[in-house]
């Protein structure tokens, strides 16, 4: 028994035990030396840099350790942060929206357009309107010469809109409307016509996209100065709370940003800055943050990079649940939630091969889906070329219903969780994101940024990179600077004629003739009463013009009035 004790007295200490990190890094270890080197020694790889699309350097290899903050910070669907989906179930329990963003010509050539869409399976509407519309110009102003109908759908009246919606179920589906500057007048159209086909506005839904900070910042469709058109969002915003709560005023959008030549970093972080301005400006017109929170909604681009899209929704959602929660004092969950449009990128889609935008269309919609989206456009594979053509909305259109049928892509919730790489992916981004957020509150804001070129410069330099990548043959473009063919491009043209101009010239004319002048006038005066006025809302207004006939360029001219024009300062 004493020598028992003896022995177990001198018994060496035990080492403590190894976490499950040392065990990583010395398999690391292992691994880079054994195999790796070896590896490379024999096969060098590529001399150019590994980068993601948005210039993020990526190493060769991911671990456990890559990540930051452990489970905590992924999460469950349906419950914050929403890094996986804002929803428990996700497409397990509803598929995306596949909302086409349609319009051409007249409002009738539209009409027939959304008809087509709806017989072969999409479940809502996405207008385009044309560039009159969209910067506030009728039909028959000279400045709208050539371009009526061209790029949109032309809409310079309320019975205009009557004639692009007849016959569409307007209290069963939901209508996006990609317009901006003059939202709020299309917006009163749009709620007119559902009072014309029997559904009050309470049961009208849908989104306008209304975001006026972005057009500053990149797609430049503007009218007024920022500091009114930014009211006229709030607005907007302060009359879908209390008439229309199935209704989205603002779709904050990242997709003009991206197309304009952003990064995908870039895109995130302007766009959630815009959104934070758009719920700072309502907090201080006096709204409940709790009231309004839960109607906004998002609009980004998916471009090639496939992993770099997902993690950037992922960041999305957690970044935007974290701003509402802690800057903006949110209480109710679905005030957190980030819900989101996204469209393929138009701007990657090439003129040279144009079937093989059929492919870049197909990874980018992946993208969107495995990242979580609430509703998806697929573009065109003649979107560089033309308007497209019915056969190219229809492969686009069919291209959402094979990933969603075919794929098993809606098997399971947020496939991508737990990847090494992604989790990492999704912290980086969120950390540049934040890093963007801190320079722009430094500037004094998102308006002060736009007047200092800041947004645009940023911009501009990113597009710039990446353009001279493409040309030095450092970034591949197929079918552009890499495996280029010479054979014509064959695709079925779809063009649009003057004609569209002379019928709406013609239906305006007689819209003058016949509408009560004293009635009008008066209408578009008190348009300018309620601009000069900052403590009333000008929407009321705005519905009394358009019932006393006002058009789209009238009313924008009454604003114009108040406000002035406005006029960017180069940057360079």
């Amino acid at each position: 028994m004493a020598s028992a004790r003896a022995t177990s007295a001198v018994r060496p200490p035990t080492e403590p035990p190894r976490s499950d990190g040392d065990r990583v890094v010395e398999a690391t270890v292992r691994w880079e030396e054994e195999l790796l080197r070896p590896a490379v020694a024999k096969t060098p790889e590529r001399l150019n840099g590994f980068e993601t699309l948005g210039g993020i350097p990526v190493d060769g290899l991911y671990t456990p350790r890559s990540a930051r903050g452990g489970f905590e910070r992924i999460g469950f669907p349906g419950q914050p942060p929403f890094t996986r989906g804002i929803h428990p179930t996700m497409y397990r329990g509803r598929l995306w929206s596949m909302r086409m963003f349609s319009g051409f010509g007249s409002p009738e050539d539209t009409n027939r357009r959304f008809r087509y869409l709806l017989s072969h399976g999409e479940s809502g509407l996405s207008i385009a309107f044309d560039d009159p519309t969209l910067y506030g110009i009728d039909a028959d102003d000279p400045e709208a010469l050539g371009e009526v109908g061209k790029c949109g759908v032309n809409v310079s009246s309320l019975d205009d809109m009557g004639r692009l919606l007849r016959g569409i179920p307007l209290g069963e589906i939901t209508t996006s409307m990609t317009i901006n500057a003059p939202a709020n007048i299309v917006w009163g159209m749009y709620l007119l016509t559902g009072e014309a086909h029997g559904v009050p506005p309470a049961g009208l839904g849908g989104t306008t996209q209304n975001d006026i900070l972005k057009e500053y910042i990149a797609q430049k469709e503007f009218l007024y100065p920022p500091r009114p058109a930014l009211r006229l969002v709030i607005d907007t915003i302060e009359h879908a709370v209390r008439h229309t709560p199935k209704w989205n005023p603002v779709s904050i959008s990242g997709y003009h940003i991206r197309e304009a030549g952003s990064t995908a970093v870039q895109e995130l972080a302007f766009t959630l800055a815009d959104g934070r301005t758009y719920v700072a400006e309502a907090l201080r017109r006096g709204l409940d943050v709790d009231a309004f929170a839960p109607r906004l909604s998002f609009f980004f681009n998916s471009h090639n990079d496939l992993f770099e899209e997902v993690a950037k929704f992922r960041a999305a959602r957690r970044i935007w649940a974290r701003v509402m929660k802690e800057e903006f004092g949110a209480k109710k969950e679905r005030s957190l939630w980030m819900r989101f449009h996204t469209q393929t990128a138009g701007c990657s889609c090439t003129a040279q091969q144009p079937e093989l935008n059929v492919v870049r269309t197909t990874v980018q919609a992946l993208a969107a889906v495995v990242g979580g989206t609430q509703s998806l456009h697929t573009n065109s594979y003649d979107e560089a070329i033309q308007l497209p053509s019915e056969d190219a909305v229809r492969i686009a259109l069919r291209t959402q219903q094979l990933l969603a049928h075919e794929t098993g892509l809606t098997e399971t919730i947020d496939p991508f969780a737990g990847s090494y790489f992604v989790e990492w992916l999704t912290d980086r981004i969120e950390e540049e994101v934040e890093s963007y957020f801190e320079r722009i509150d430094q500037m004094g804001g998102v308006v002060a940024g736009i007047d200092r070129g800041f947004f645009q410069r940023e911009i501009q330099e990113a597009s710039f990179r990446y353009q001279r990548a493409v040309e030095t043959g450092d970034k591949k473009v197929v079918g552009v600077n890499a495996y280029t063919v010479e054979t014509p491009v064959r695709v079925p043209r779809l063009k649009i004629s003057e004609e569209a101009r002379r019928l709406q010239s013609r239906r305006l004319k007689a819209l003058r003739e016949r509408r009560n002048t004293s009635r009008h006038a008066a209408a578009l005066e008190q348009v300018r009463r309620a601009a000069e006025h900052e403590e009333r809302n000008t929407m009321p207004a705005v519905v009394d013009a358009l019932r006393a006939r006002a058009t789209l360029g009238e009313i924008v001219r009454a604003f114009q009035d108040v406000f002035g024009s406005y006029r960017e300062r180069s940057t360079y």
